[in-house]
């Protein structure tokens, strides 16, 4: 484009430059059609007026975020642009709905993390700054409202980061339509997690990328009716295949190798392998290691990455296993052998790789020999076995390499979509394209023919459906268009595809011919090609073609084309690796059906890989296409380098620059004129009356509303960009007037409606109600008539029985008295002689232990010295010894074993000694059975010294020559019969010993069965003595009605039948009965008075009622602090009254209550309206006050400290306790005065008060979490106004002097201090504690401050001097409403808006370019990072003064910084996070109230008149 208008000297221009492309200068000097311009680099050029292109001066230096914005629409502005933003690690810019994605060669964590994609979840496409999650988003919204499949072709060369805008599409898509996982993975988790797997087996290092796909990969994310992800599908293209034996220096093979010899040492072992350069496919390149790339982590990775995906650990081992055979068959090197042109292994080295190649593919060694070394021919008379020479026979094993790891990467791609599985119900679906970019390297094979013609195509999509269908559009609806030219790439296609003659169809003849080669291929070509312009002949070679793409010209080697272009498999291989006995390797090569094994074997892998491609363009045609066009900065593969003239070729071939001027020029919203009527005659109803014409009708519904710049076409009505959001906006309006007329018709219908039937039923229910209280007065006045002379005879009967009570119980109670006097005397008595007795049996016992003790030592020691003299003699028997020495073995066990049992049984009899007599006789029966023993062993001990005495004697007599004697058939027949008797004794003996075992176990069966009745009995008669304990309260209490009533009756009755009653004893007056406890304790042996039997009978009545009558307190209770009953002295009376009733029943000690649960469900049940603040912040109030007194009250049982002393005889259950309270007793006016004294009082708690506590603080930390979020949910939609300051012309202003900006503003502001201070009046009404009212705010205000500074890092748009003036009018009145609201209620609300004060405060400095870094930092901004600080610098621009931003070093310095911390991912972030954590604790709580506070308030006027709760009055 040239220059358009005039230029003069001093104008800004852009001239051409050799090195740097464009560069910019200022014109010095004009001369006609020649201008002289002083570049900025130093030099002076002179060059046409035509070659020149103006430049914008007012431009940001920032960019801008969109090129079609631009005021000048050229290559050099756009190249400016896309440096500009590069420099400010700004990668992303839009051109009209085109993503432009320049790779920074270097990770930027903080732009994609789960925050980054929250913040682009349903923005509207434009509003926040260019990013590939917007483009996705778009994608998924377009899906959602259109019912439209859509797909995203990412695009650009080898190196321009197109696998990782792909991998951050994925996990945009993921995260939308997402969803949780039920069992196992879900569907997005395995599209993620089959990225590594595919990277590993189809990625490799090449010249210009350290991570280049070598395969095309096209993922379909199908998604349900509802938006979520339901199924997927992963389809590959064209593999390179010959990367696998061929690697050119300094590029790597396929990833999953290097990964494998980096496994762990089990691993390597198992599949034999070592260092990369020990390998023949390895070693071809220099290039062993990738740079910040460790590959064992690597390989633990995608072994997870395979897991996820749904591939067995079993296949893994076999898929690894077939990766290690390929490289020991890369090992296998051939010589010639003794056969002419044939092959053998090597040497010893080939021969363990063959024969470790065979183990791995579990198949024959000598048959994979062969397979490598021969061929088979059949012909139709015999077969043939040709040998193959040593080239021959590597080239063999090269292709089996080959075909190996194509299939096994075709097998892991079925493996992933089996395993993700497709769904076919699905109902829409988006499409990722992620294909190899253009390539042209120095040698240039198949494979780039292959890649280039993918370009090819998918560059024709783009043309088509930017370009050329835009038109195409444009001219059939004959509208004013001026025609774009741009270069239309089919003549291209047809000479790479056309049938017949095209460059494929010529290369599948060629390979049809057995005895064609790539010269003669070469021929061919020149031949038919040699007037094509796209084609051309190299001149210094005989078999190169050279092709003009779109991207440039590439020269083709044909050596390899014919090769690489069959794609057949060796039937050696086929039928050696089917035989495996592996089944995996097996499954990879199943047996050929006969048509196919008997048809050609050549199979074109140019046409299948073209024919591909139509079935990907005709899916792509099907959807909505979106794109991202990926460019690589500079071939360094280095960050923060730009190299203009490699950039530029990008864009142009790329059509970007044709994409901004359809963008700006065009009509991106089109609609037929039937819906067009349809959707937008509603804001024009009067141009549709009488017209049947839609053309006319849209043309005045246009005029109408008011529209500039459309075009009608001749079915279409063509907008410009933003008027259908324009209408939409005023059709809404619409619509919302007529529902709310509608609303208000039909409310009002519905109203009239209820009042009729409403008044109609109050005049009968009036009539009626009339009647039912005439009648129900007359009945009160004759019940109450009759009720006073029932009242009088029942107080008569009742005091005459009292009278009667009260004398029998006295007449009992001394009789009952005098007999525990006499029974005490009785038994100390007793006691005494018992004692006595006692004493004398135990001196006696005592001193005849001593003798048995004395007695059984002497024994022992002769028994000793009898042994020893015995085993002098024994000695000399040698046989009897033997035997001796046994029996005395077998005596030695017995009397271990006695002296077991007898231990056991003593201490069985110590333990048992206290429980019943039945036990005392059980063990009499074991210790008699056990003396039988031991009489039965003393037998057998005195028969053995009598043998020893026998054998000595038999020493003495014969003299010590004979001593032959001792083996006298007659002696030896002599001792073997009494051994044989001593054996058969000690078996009587082990199988008594074993019953008594027996005997022992039973018995200690049924003394534990008899311990744990002895357990039930204690914890009886502990629930017993509770019982007594109660029903002596009761007694007492009854007592003292008596009493009082006895009184009374005496005080009424004449003084003449005083005098002739009995006297009547007097008692003390003991407190809970315990009177009655010693008279119970004496009594406990004895039989039961009748008096006590009556009582008895009495109780179960008075406890039951006792039970209803604490159920109807507690309901009472509930239903009363339920309703709002307000404060009292600034304190809750709901909280208060609560408080004094458990404190009165000592709640707070019972081990079992419902108490507690009662009010948490009366809690939980009041605060179910969620949205009613005012609401809210009562039961805020009254549930926080609780807790505060709980806290103060309770302590937990067995805690340090003072606790007040009660009485041992108190009641122990919740409802004998709150019995005391229906009652009144004399003695109670001066415990009242006392609790007046002190309100809160400590109690020892057990684990239900302790329990309440716990879900208190809970339903506190609730309830004051949903008044937090109602606030945030009401400022929310305001802070979204307030960010950013209205446009307003300058000349817009009205009558009154104030602007619409003004006016919005102050509203907008205005609106969230009403909100604060409404919330704060509510607050305060209902006296919530300050600490809790300060929280609020705090976190609000910090709330307002992340949403405030996000959406200002977030939209370029934002961060204006204007709008940080705006904002700072904004913060002033939070400032003042802070000062207002005061430090008791604000708090430290003002400090949490740091970060939004100092990003303010730093846009309205006027001289920003004058400040250093240091002063930002330490002055400025200490707050921000330098990430945000850089983030907001970048972003600047002033549209009112035209300020600059900071200095260019400045920017610099934070450039350095950032790439320093680039690698933390928490560093790099410069978004803020929002706390929704609970701020405050119990303790704060307990510390910001006072417990004096407490004795002035008032309980529950409505509580204070039920007789039950009289003790509310203390």
């Amino acid at each position: 484009m040239a220059a358009t208008t005039s230029l003069v000297v001093g104008s800004l221009v852009w001239v051409e430059d050799p090195d740097d492309a464009w560069i910019d200068g200022e014109v010095v000097e004009v001369k006609g059609e020649d201008i002289k311009v002083l570049c900025t680099s130093g030099k002076t050029v002179v060059v046409k007026a035509s070659n020149v292109y103006p430049k914008d001066a007012e431009a940001p230096p920032c960019g801008v975020d969109d090129m079609t914005k631009l005021a000048y629409l050229h290559e050099p502005g756009v190249l400016q642009n896309l440096r500009s933003r590069y420099d400010m690690n700004e990668i992303y810019t839009y051109t009209g709905n085109i993503l432009i994605a320049v790779n920074p060669f270097r990770r930027l964590p903080h732009l994609y993390d789960s925050h980054m994609m929250a913040q682009y979840k349903g923005a509207a496409f434009g509003e926040l700054s260019p990013h590939p999650f917007a483009v996705a988003d778009a994608a998924y919204r377009l899906m959602m409202n259109e019912g439209i499949s859509q797909s995203i072709l990412v695009s650009g060369e080898s190196g321009a980061g197109k696998t990782e805008s792909t991998k951050l599409l994925m996990r945009y898509l993921a995260y939308m339509g997402g969803r949780a996982a039920a069992e196992g993975r879900t569907v997005e988790q395995q599209v993620l997690e089959s990225n590594p797997v595919l990277e590993a087996f189809g990625n490799a290092k090449t010249v210009r990328n350290n991570n280049s796909s070598r395969f095309g990969k096209f993922v379909e994310i199908q998604f349900d009716w509802s938006g979520r992800i339901s199924g997927a599908a992963i389809r590959t293209y064209l593999l390179e295949r010959s990367r696998v034996c061929q690697v050119s220096d300094p590029e790597r093979n396929y990833h999953c190798f290097y990964m494998l010899c980096a496994a762990p040492p089990e691993d390597i072992q198992r599949f034999k392998l070592g260092n990369p350069r020990s390998f023949h496919y390895l070693n071809q390149s220099n290039c062993y290691e990738l740079d910040g790339v460790d590959e064992s982590k690597e390989y633990a990775a995608t072994r997870r990455a395979m897991d996820v995906v749904g591939i067995s650990s079993d296949e893994q081992d076999a898929i690894f296993r077939v990766v290690a055979a390929i490289l020991h068959l890369g090992n296998i090197e051939f010589a010639k052998g003794k056969e002419i042109d044939s092959s053998v292994p090597k040497d010893e080295k080939s021969r363990f790789h063959l024969r470790t190649a065979a183990e791995l593919f579990e198949c024959d060694e000598k048959l994979l020999e062969d397979s490598l070394c021969k061929r088979v021919i059949v012909t139709r008379d015999e077969t043939i076995t040709k040998w193959l020479d040593p080239v021959s026979a590597a080239l063999s094993r090269d292709a089996l390499a080959k075909i190996v790891y194509s299939r096994l990467f075709d097998w892991i791609v079925d493996k992933i979509n089996s395993s993700i599985g497709q769904d076919p119900d699905s109902k829409y679906l988006i499409g990722v394209l992620d294909i190899y970019g253009f390539e042209s390297f120095k040698t240039n094979s198949f494979e780039q023919f292959c890649i280039n013609l993918t370009n090819e195509k998918l560059q024709q999509h783009f043309n088509q459906h930017v370009f050329k269908m835009e038109q195409e559009e444009y001219t059939k609806e004959e509208i004013n268009w001026s025609y774009i030219e741009f270069v239309d790439n089919q003549d291209v296609l047809d000479l790479i595809e056309k049938k017949p003659g095209g460059i494929i169809a010529l290369l599948d003849e060629a390979c049809m011919f057995p005895r064609s080669t790539h010269e003669t291929f070469a021929q061919k070509l020149y031949q038919t090609f040699k007037n094509h312009k796209r084609f051309s002949k190299p001149k210094l070679s005989r078999s190169d073609f050279t092709i003009c793409h779109y991207a440039g010209d590439v020269t083709y080697q044909t050596e390899l084309f014919l090769d690489k272009n069959k794609d057949y498999v060796v039937a050696e291989h086929q039928a050696l690796l089917n035989a495996s006995k592996c089944s995996f390797v097996s499954g990879l090569f199943p047996p050929l059906a006969e048509e196919s094994s008997k048809s050609s074997k050549f199979s074109s892998i140019g046409s299948r890989f073209k024919q591909q491609l139509q079935a990907l363009l005709e899916t792509l045609s099907s959807t909505e296409p979106h794109y991202i066009r990926c460019v690589k900065p500079n071939n360094l593969l280095k960050p923060s380098i730009f190299e203009n003239k490699n950039v530029l070729q990008q864009l142009r071939c790329g059509g970007v620059m044709e994409a901004i001027r359809i963008s700006c020029a065009g009509y991106p919203t089109r609609k037929q004129f039937d819906e067009f009527v349809d959707r937008f005659g509603l804001l024009a109803p009067e141009v549709l009356d009488g017209s049947s014409d839609e053309v006319a009708a849209c043309k005045k519904l246009l005029e109408k509303v008011g529209l500039q710049g459309y075009q009608i076409g001749k079915t279409k009505v063509f907008l410009r960009a933003g008027q259908m959001a324009d209408l939409d906006t005023r059709r809404i309006e619409v619509l919302g007037r007529s529902a709310s007329i509608i609303q208000r018709k039909v409310r009002s219908y519905l109203a009239r409606r209820s009042f009729i039937v409403l008044r109609r039923s109050a005049l009968q229910i009036q009539s009626v109600c009339r009647g039912q209280l005439a009648r129900k007065v007359f009945e009160g006045m004759r019940r109450e008539a009759a009720s006073l002379r029932i009242q009088r005879d029942l107080r008569m009967h009742l005091a005459r029985k009292a009278y009667k009570e009260l004398f029998s119980s006295a007449v009992s109670i001394q009789t009952g008295m005098r007999g525990m006097a006499a029974r005490n005397e009785l038994r100390f008595r007793r006691q005494t002689r018992a004692a006595i007795i006692i004493q004398s049996q135990c001196r006696k016992f005592l001193a005849r232990l001593h003798y048995l003790k004395l007695k059984k030592a002497a024994i022992a020691t002769q028994c000793a010295w009898r042994g020893r003299v015995a085993r002098k003699e024994l000695r000399k028997l040698k046989m009897a010894a033997r035997e001796t020495g046994a029996l005395q073995a077998a005596k030695n066990k017995l009397e271990k074993q006695v002296e077991e049992l007898t231990w056991r049984l003593q201490l069985e009899k110590r333990m048992r000694v206290d429980l019943e007599e039945a036990k005392t006789q059980e063990n009499a029966k074991l210790q008699s059975a056990l003396q039988d023993i031991q009489l039965q062993f003393k037998e057998t001990k005195e028969l053995l010294a009598k043998e020893r005495e026998d054998a000595k004697k038999a020493a003495e007599v014969v003299p010590i020559i004979q001593e032959v004697s001792v083996v006298d058939p007659v002696m030896l027949e002599k001792l073997t019969n009494e051994n044989e008797k001593l054996k058969a004794l000690v078996t009587s003996l082990e199988k008594k010993i074993d019953e008594t075992e027996k005997k022992f176990e039973e018995t200690n069966k049924i003394s534990e069965e008899r311990l744990k009745q002895a357990l039930d009995a204690e914890s009886k008669i502990v629930q017993l003595k509770t019982v007594m304990h109660s029903l002596e309260e009761k007694i007492s209490d009854i007592e003292s009605e008596n009493q009082v009533l006895r009184q009374q009756t005496l005080l009424n009755s004449p003084v003449k039948k005083v005098s002739q009653l009995p006297p009547i004893p007097v008692f003390p007056n003991l407190e809970n009965g315990h009177h009655m406890d010693e008279l119970n304790k004496s009594n406990e042996p004895q039989s039961v008075t009748p008096v006590k039997k009556a009582g008895a009978e009495s109780d179960g009545r008075l406890r039951r009622s006792n039970l209803e009558r604490q159920h109807e307190n507690v309901d009472a209770l509930i239903n009363c602090v339920s309703k709002d009953i307000g404060f009292s002295q600034g304190k809750p009376v709901a909280a208060f009254t609560i408080y004094k009733c458990l404190l009165h029943w000592k709640s707070f000690e019972a081990e079992r209550t419902s108490v507690f649960d009662r009010l948490i469900q009366m809690i939980g049940s009041a605060i179910e309206n969620e949205e009613n603040n005012g609401h809210m912040a009562y039961w805020l109030s009254n549930t926080s006050t609780l807790l505060f007194l709980l806290q103060k009250s309770l302590k937990a049982a067995g805690s340090s400290g003072a606790t007040p002393s009660r009485k041992p005889t108190a009641a122990t259950s919740l409802f004998g306790r709150m019995t005391m309270g229906f009652r009144s007793s004399p003695s109670s006016n001066n415990l009242a005065a006392a609790a007046a004294l002190a309100v809160v009082r400590q109690v020892e708690a057990k684990y239900p008060a302790l329990l309440f506590k716990q879900q208190l603080a809970a339903y506190v930390e609730k309830i004051y979490g949903i008044i937090r979020d109602n606030l945030k949910k009401e400022l929310s939609s305001l802070l979204a106004l307030c960010i950013q300051a209205p446009r307003t012309s300058k000349g817009s202003v009205l009558r009154s002097g104030r602007s619409f900006g003004k006016d919005s503003a102050s509203t907008h502001w205005q609106s969230i201090i009403d909100s604060l201070n409404t919330l704060l009046s509510t607050l305060k009404e209902n006296f919530v504690p300050s600490v809790l009212i300060q929280k609020i705010y705090t976190q609000t205000f910090s709330y307002i401050n992340v949403q405030l500074f996000n959406s200002l890092l977030l939209r370029r748009e934002c961060c204006t001097f204007s709008n940080g003036e705006y904002v700072k009018a904004g913060l002033a009145e939070l400032e003042l409403w802070c000062c207002q609201a005061k430090e008791e209620f604000a708090g430290s609300s003002w400090d949490e808006l740091k970060h939004i004060r100092q990003a303010v405060g730093f846009l309205v400095i006027h001289q920003k370019y004058r400040i250093s870094y240091d002063e930002i930092t330490n002055d400025l901004c200490p707050i921000l990072s330098v990430q945000q600080l850089y983030r907001i610098c970048t972003l600047y621009w002033d549209d009112n003064y035209n300020t600059r931003s900071v200095a260019p070093n400045v920017i610099s310095s934070m450039r350095v910084l950032m790439t320093e911390d680039s690698n933390d991912a928490a560093s790099s972030s410069f978004l803020l996070d929002d706390n929704s954590s609970i701020p405050f604790s119990v303790d704060d709580l307990s510390n910001s109230l006072q417990e004096k506070d407490f004795l002035e308030v008032n309980p529950a006027e409505e509580l204070l008149e039920n007789p039950a709760f009289q003790f509310l009055h203390e």
